[in-house]
């Protein structure tokens, strides 16, 4: 059971090393990778010259049938709003608060050594209840 979970864990960090450079080359600055607060997380904050980006990174392999960006539900979407809410009111965000926020997925999928990197950006508008 340890080996599984390490071997997820390792598959997370290779997507969201592979989401990292992918928005590095399209004029992102990573501003935190993992940011935490309580048992919130977020997996990338990034900056470009449309606003800042607050980024959910799905990696899965191949034979599971249900695309990764899916599994980002309302109650995920929650959360990560939340935590981007708690970002943007501590030291380090409030510089980013007068900008706009935009609530993008990386989805990977990887298959035989290879991978499908999908971006959405602007992929939902959390709901404040």
């Amino acid at each position: 059971m340890e080996n599984r979970s390490r071997y997820r864990q390792d598959l997370g960090q290779e997507g969201e090393d592979l989401a990292c450079g992918y928005l590095i080359d399209r004029g992102h600055i990573i501003l935190k990778r993992n940011y935490r607060c309580g048992h919130l997380e977020i997996d990338i904050i990034s900056f470009d010259s449309e606003g800042i980006h607050f980024v959910e990174v799905k990696t899965r392999r191949d034979n599971i049938q249900l695309p990764p960006q899916e599994n980002v539900g309302w109650r995920k979407q929650r959360k990560i709003a939340e935590a981007a809410k708690r970002f943007l009111n501590s030291e380090e965000g409030i510089p980013f608060g007068c900008h706009e926020c935009y609530f993008d997925i990386v989805a990977i999928t990887f298959d035989n050594g290879f991978h499908k990197l999908e971006w959405f950006p602007q992929a939902y508008i959390p709901i404040y209840v």
